[in-house]
């Protein structure tokens, strides 16, 4: 049976329809009839930037996205929750163990092993948000009993509201005040020196020039005192070989002096001791002429070692015998 023109177009249409449809189902991972599971993750804090159609990631890859949206109040508390409904593509959101025992888990097995679920930002510059799941046995397993029928993913808190939280357990309070007193400190300070230090610098500054005159008067005085001991120091240099060379001529005459005072003192004994011999043994003329020769001898043996040290050394006629000589 021959077609007409237009049944032949109709056919060849609906092959490449079929034909396309088979390709997507069998290389685009695609699957037309997939079973998607649904899920809730409840917020108590903003989710600003968060709306419906966000994505939904697990480490960044995307597995599902935002479906709804609610506020739910309890009046009771005051508390206020929301819920947020997640669609997951259960192709792509299958999580498999490693190991033989294989299986699938669902999202309760999953939410006791750890999987939580996080807000972030999805871009700085539109402000857009996403939820991001991840396995973190840190956080704790807080479930909201009543707000959603769905299976619930606990949340744990993000980046900026680690940030927050700790931010507002800090005593801020008391920062400012203690802030606020050192600032008023330091005013005080700045105008304590603004008072006191221009009086105190012109202080310096005379002290300074006082002494400045001081050291250039101190200076002149030491080079003056320099030449007045350099004039006594050679007039003592002249002096002492003065001395040294009439000592040296008063030691030579005096020398001579007590040779013949030694001398005469020999002469003298000489006399005393032929006196001696002519005068009686029992005498008392006897007894002072063995006095008189005794100190006689005493004197010369004086003189001659008094000679001695002074030729040797002329300026004892100056300075003496020491203590003890």
């Amino acid at each position: 049976m021959k077609l007409d023109r237009n049944t032949t177009v109709g056919l060849f249409v609906l092959g490449s329809l079929v034909l396309g449809g088979t390709a997507m189902v069998l290389f685009g991972n695609f699957r037309l009839f997939g079973r998607k599971v649904q899920a809730a993750v409840v917020f108590r804090d903003a989710i600003n930037g968060l709306t419906v159609g966000a994505p939904v990631t697990f480490r960044g890859v995307p597995i599902g996205s935002v479906e709804g949206i609610g506020i739910k109040y309890d009046p009771a508390t005051n508390a206020a929750y929301i819920p947020v409904t997640v669609q997951l593509e259960a192709s792509r959101a299958t999580i498999t163990p490693i190991g033989p025992s294989g299986g699938t888990f669902d999202v309760a097995e999953l939410v006791k092993r750890g999987l939580r679920a996080q807000l972030q930002m999805q871009s700085y510059v539109t402000g857009q948000a996403q939820i991001d799941l991840d396995f973190d046995q840190r956080a704790p397993l807080v479930l909201h009993q009543g707000v959603t029928t769905l299976p619930e993913i606990p949340t744990r808190p993000s980046a900026f509201q680690r940030t927050r939280e700790q931010l507002s357990d800090l005593p801020l309070r008391d920062l400012a005040t203690n802030a606020n007193e050192a600032l008023q400190s330091l005013r005080a300070l700045a105008e304590t020196l603004q008072t006191d230090l221009p009086p105190l610098l012109a202080s310096v500054r005379s002290t300074s020039d006082k002494s400045g005159v001081a050291v250039t008067a101190a200076a002149d005085a030491v080079r003056d005192l320099q030449g007045q001991l350099k004039t006594t120091l050679d007039a003592i240099s002249a002096v002492a070989v003065t001395g040294d060379q009439q000592l040296k001529q008063r030691g030579a005459e005096l020398r001579v002096l007590l040779i013949g005072a030694t001398q005469a003192i020999t002469q003298a004994r000489d006399v005393l001791t032929e006196a001696k011999g002519m005068a009686s043994a029992r005498g008392s003329t006897r007894q002072n002429i063995d006095t008189t020769l005794r100190d006689l001898s005493a004197a010369a043996a004086s003189l001659r070692g008094f000679a001695a040290d002074v030729e040797q050394n002329p300026q004892l006629l100056l300075t003496g015998r020491g203590r003890g000589k």
